[in-house]
Order: structure tokens, then C-alpha cells, then sequence
């Protein structure tokens, strides 16, 4: 662990290596092996540092076959001397903050309801955590994030602590540890002994505030997901900028905003129902216009008109008309889709019907004898495919 300056302290930011080794992994990637490092690896959930090592961008770092590789946006020319090496605190921070900001939350629930943390992710800009429960109330969460909250504004030191197998039974663990040996656990005095080889902050203050922002049933347990520290500064901004332009946009105060959603969202439902109504009626009257030419077959050609309309019309026609044969294509300019019906007092067989078309535009279609449809590429024309299937029906 000497090498792992991270350990030592978090708070490095610069500091000097000298280059062990500098190679490509199996996909060609480029990283250096240093003699110690303040670069935290992935692990533990929680994400890999970068910055800078010598002129070159660290963009990724792993701990591979117990070495800590550092992945390079390009080769660094070997030097005998040691390196500067620079941590992106903002990130590091950020970090920091995140993972000693769930310790305390998940610490919080298992205090007051007992629900355990059974998975942890962080990602740059989604923290979660999941709990062993199926179910979690407004009421349960209020009171966890009031807790961890009181936790950070008491600035309760965070402490490190390496131990033995033999000496975790002297700590009131929140969960058993994975490993068997090098366990790191990290404290937070009369509230939360955790095993933890992740970067916290000294004190619990520095984590500044937790907030819940959803949760969700995942199988058996609840994702919760929160935020942390600047996160939570960041996100109220972010929020905060929307509501702003929404109240702009509704000419409402805040406080009236929800009620000006729902009106907005029941006028919007009741213009939709009223289009919708006109649609049909439109489209009777078109039927029934269609079906006024006493002629007992109907054939059009649309333009850009989707299938759900023609098929709509050759219903009403046919329910009306029971002698009524109806053939309907569309067409965009790119494909053709047609329907064919009949009345109930005619016997041809739609399905039968428009399987001999389909392969002439190499299309798909289906349905039974008294109504089908299908569609394929505009190889032939609308009026083409109509006069073949009146053809075939004489």
C-alpha cells in the first residue's frame, strides 16, 4: 500500500513518480505503471481520477494483475528524472464527496428502517443506491435524508483505518467485507463502520448536502437516486433555470405552476378529443362521398395518407355497403400500401386477393377473406395495382 498515495492522503493533488514501465494493452491502448501514485483506480464503485502525467492527458486508470496502469492520451517520452504528476482535483472532489455522501445516506436508512445497501453506482452525473426493500414512502426517505443531513452539518470526522480479519468483530459493521486481508474501514464515529477502499473527505461537513431526487422498484429492491455535495448546488441550478422558463412560458408564479401544468395538460385532452371527433367525422362524410358513386367497386389512390385512415374508410364503407368491394392504395412516393374490402354479401377473398399483388412490389401483408392488407415498394403505380385487382375480381 506505500505506493498508493491516495491511501496516505486524499487531498494530493501534485506529486513526482518515476516511470516503471510504459506499454500497450491487448486493444493498443498506451499507460504507464509509476513507483507510487495519487491516481485512484476504478473500484468500488467508484470512477477512476485523471489529469495529467508529464505532458500527456490521464484518461483512465485500472488496477490490473496488482499493478495501477494510468492509460495515456499519448506515449511519454522516458526520462530518467521522476514526473509531475497532476490529480484533477474538481473531479477527485467531486468524488470524494459522492462516496462519503452515500456512506451517510445509506448509513441512514439502515439506522432508522434497517434497509440494506445492496448496490452502489456513480457515474458523472447519476448517483444510486440499492435497497433491500421493494417498497419506500415519501415519509421513510424525508426522514433518512433529514438524518444524513444532520450528520454532515454535526462535521463529524471520517476516519481510516486498516485491520486485520481478527479485528473486524471489535466493529459494528454495516455489512460484512469482501476482502480477507488489506481491509480498509472507514468510519464515521457512532454512526457508520463500513468497509471501503474508495477516497472520502476528512470530515463529514465536506460533503455539504444530500438530496434524494427519485427512486424506483428494481425486482425485489429500490434504487434510489441523490446527489451530493456541489451535484446538489449544480442540479437546484439546473432546475431551476427550467422552472424559471416555464413560468415564463405559462405565465404562472411558481407556487401555481402544477395547477397551470394540469390545465394545460386538460386542455390539450380536450382539443385532442374534439380533432379526433372531427377526423371521424370528416372521414364518414368521405365514405360515405366515396360510396355515392353507385358503384358497387370503389377504388382510390391517396396521397400521403397513413394506413389507419384508408383502413378506417374501407370499414365504414363496407359496413354500410354490403355489396361494396373496396380497393385502396396510398402511397408516398417511396412505398405503396393498399387495403382490400368487401361487404358481407360478396364472396371474393381479400387475403387470397392481395397475395397476388404483394409479390409484384415485393411486400408483406395480411389479414383474412374479407379484409387485408399489405405494402411493398412503389415498383409499380397506385393506379397500376388497381387496375390488376380489378382485373382479377371481373
Amino acid at each position: 500500500m506505500q505506493g498508493k498515495l491516495y491511501y496516505q492522503d486524499a487531498y494530493i493533488q501534485t506529486f513526482s513518480a518515476r516511470i516503471l514501465k510504459q506499454g500497450n494493452d491487448e486493444t493498443g491502448k498506451n499507460y504507464v505503471v509509476l513507483n507510487q501514485t495519487a491516481f485512484y483506480p476504478t473500484g468500488g464503485g467508484q470512477p477512476h481520477d485523471t489529469g495529467q502525467i508529464a505532458d500527456s492527458a490521464v484518461l483512465n486508470v485500472e488496477e490490473v494483475n496488482g499493478e495501477i496502469r494510468h492509460y495515456l492520451e499519448s506515449p511519454i517520452e522516458l526520462a530518467e528524472s521522476d514526473v509531475t504528476c497532476t490529480i484533477d482535483w474538481e473531479r477527485r472532489f467531486d468524488h470524494m464527496q459522492q462516496h462519503a455522501g452515500q456512506h451517510i445516506l445509506s448509513a441512514a436508512f439502515d439506522h432508522l428502517f434497517g434497509y440494506k445497501t445492496v448496490g452502489f453506482h456513480m457515474g458523472d452525473e447519476n448517483l444510486t443506491i440499492d435497497l433491500a426493500t421493494e417498497e419506500l414512502t415519501k415519509e421513510e426517505a424525508s426522514k433518512a435524508e433529514e438524518l444524513a443531513n444532520n450528520i454532515i452539518l454535526e462535521n463529524r470526522r471520517i476516519e481510516t483505518k486498516w485491520v486485520t480479519e481478527a479485528e473486524l468483530s471489535q466493529y459494528n459493521l454495516r455489512k460484512e467485507t469482501k476482502v480477507k486481508e488489506d481491509i480498509r474501514l472507514v468510519i464515521i464515529p457512532d454512526f457508520d463502520y463500513n468497509g471501503c477502499g474508495g477516497t472520502h473527505p476528512k470530515a463529514t461537513g465536506e460533503v455539504s448536502a444530500v438530496k434524494i431526487l427519485d427512486w424506483e422498484k428494481q425486482r425485489k429492491n429500490t434504487r434510489i437516486q441523490f446527489a451530493c455535495g456541489l451535484r446538489v448546488i449544480r442540479k437546484l441550478g439546473e432546475k431551476q433555470n427550467v422552472l424559471l422558463q416555464l413560468t415564463n412560458l405559462l405565465n404562472a408564479p411558481e407556487k401555481d405552476m402544477e395547477q397551470a401544468v394540469i390545465r394545460l395538460l386538460e386542455n390539450e385532452k380536450q382539443l385532442t378529443q374534439a380533432l379526433e371527433q372531427a377526423k371521424e367525422s370528416l372521414l364518414q362524410y368521405e365514405a360515405k362521398e366515396l360510396a355515392d358513386r353507385d358503384q358497387t367497386v370503389i377504388t382510390k389512390v391517396f396521397e400521403n395518407r397513413t394506413i389507419q385512415e384508408i383502413q378506417k374508410l374501407a370499414r365504414m364503407i363496407v359496413s354500410a355497403y354490403d355489396n361494396s368491394l373496396v380497393f385502396f392504395v396510398a402511397t408516398d412516393g417511396t412505398r405503396l400500401q393498399m387495403v382490400c374490402a368487401r361487404g358481407k354479401a360478396r364472396t371474393e377473398n381479400m387475403k387470397k386477393l392481395i397475395g397476388e399483388i404483394l409479390p409484384l412490389i415485393e411486400g408483406k401483408g395480411g389479414g383474412n377473406d374479407s379484409f387485408a392488407q399489405g405494402g411493398g415498394e412503389a415498383l409499380l403505380t397506385g393506379e397500376q395495382i388497381l387496375d390488376k385487382l380489378v382485373t382479377i375480381v371481373k
